[in-house]
């Protein structure tokens, strides 16, 4: 297997600047997402990677050897695509034998890797169809194998879910977190769906405006968000950002007192978690006027505001509120995360 090392690449369209400056490192069997909106850049860094495009500046390097110039059958990557990109006049041994046959396998090797790839993907029974007598997620399941057959160094995905309905989504995710966990391959992953890379990877780069605003675990950047982009980006519902004063050192929460970073001015935003509190009694909680409540089963979401900022928070679904209500909120005090109104980023990730 291989690691990855992005060193300062950027891409121009013309005047426009789809990648500013991105640097990464993708250690080896790591499963890293890149993760963002339309737009971001995610799949023409992906592209770059591949080889399927062009840096405008930059090095990649795979396996401490620099890729930049090589074809991208040179580079020792496999690519799974968002439309299963499978031959419709192969039966699926001959799709998944297909990278193999291109490579000049001789015919051991060849049966060999695609009952390997085969069996991790569970589609042994489906060897002697054709992709027309396959539902959705089983194609894909014959392009993922596919790829892994040729024993990559490095496993690229764009986007290989998004054309599946809910319930195969996650049936897949499962099955790709286990399969690439058993090969141990290192894998790049493009996706626009939080829940996919929540679920799937060792490592976020979550992209906005062609660079990268915070890389870390899915623990991490769920509850340490480094900008409110990625605050608000990540999570259901999203991060609330409420504008506080600063009084002494300290904003007023409810009945509480809570110290802000030194660095704060006359102003701070409060970012919280829709989950991070607890209904309490006015006027000790932080006052919520609730605008609708929402029974979910198994959590009340309620939508309203706070100091006429519009907040979503999530209470127990024992709980009762009522569209109109006023309510007290305690807040989680250790989940809070404190950002700049200005620079939008948050205090501990600009001291970083």
């Amino acid at each position: 297997m291989a690691n990855i090392v992005i060193d300062r690449v950027r891409k121009s369209f013309g005047a426009f600047q789809a990648l500013k400056e991105v640097s990464l490192t993708i250690n080896d069997g790591e499963f890293v997402s890149l993760l963002g909106p339309s737009g971001c850049g995610k799949t023409t860094l992906l592209r770059i990677i591949a080889g399927l495009e062009t840096a405008s500046r930059g090095d990649i390097r795979i396996g401490d050897k620099s890729v930049i110039g090589l074809a991208p059958k040179d580079r020792g990557l496999a690519m799974v695509f968002q439309n299963y990109a499978v031959f419709p006049h192969m039966t699926v041994y001959e799709n998944v034998a297909f990278g193999l046959r291109r490579q000049k396998a001789d015919e051991t090797r060849v049966k060999a890797q695609v009952a390997k790839a085969a069996g991790l993907l569970h589609i042994e029974q489906y060897l002697d169809r054709y992709p027309n007598k396959l539902s959705g997620g089983q194609r894909q399941r014959v392009a993922v194998a596919r790829a892994l057959a040729v024993e990559p160094k490095v496993l690229l995905m764009d986007e290989p879910l998004s054309n599946l309905d809910a319930l195969l989504r996650l049936e897949m995710r499962t099955e790709l977190k286990t399969v690439l966990q058993s090969a141990g391959t290192t894998t790049i992953y493009v996706t626009h769906d939080q829940t996919e890379a929540m679920g799937l990877s060792d490592r976020i780069a979550v992209m906005h405006g062609g660079i990268v605003e915070q890389v870390g675990s899915p623990v991490d950047v769920y509850n340490h968000p480094a900008t409110r982009f990625v605050g608000g980006f990540i999570g259901n519902p999203p991060m609330n950002f409420i504008k506080v004063p600063v009084s002494n050192g300290k904003v007023v929460v409810g009945a509480d007192h809570l110290p802000v970073p030194r660095e704060a001015g006359a102003e701070v935003v409060l970012g919280l978690r829709g989950e991070a509190v607890e209904l309490s009694s006015l006027p000790q909680g932080l006052e919520m006027k609730v605008r609708v409540a929402e029974p979910m089963g198994s959590h009340l979401l309620l939508t309203g505001s706070i100091h006429d900022q519009p907040v979503r928070v999530i209470l127990p679904a024992s709980e009762t509120v009522k569209n109109g209500d006023t309510i007290g909120l305690k807040l989680d005090s250790q989940r809070i995360t404190w950002l700049s109104p200005e620079s939008g980023k948050s205090y501990s990730a600009e001291m970083a």
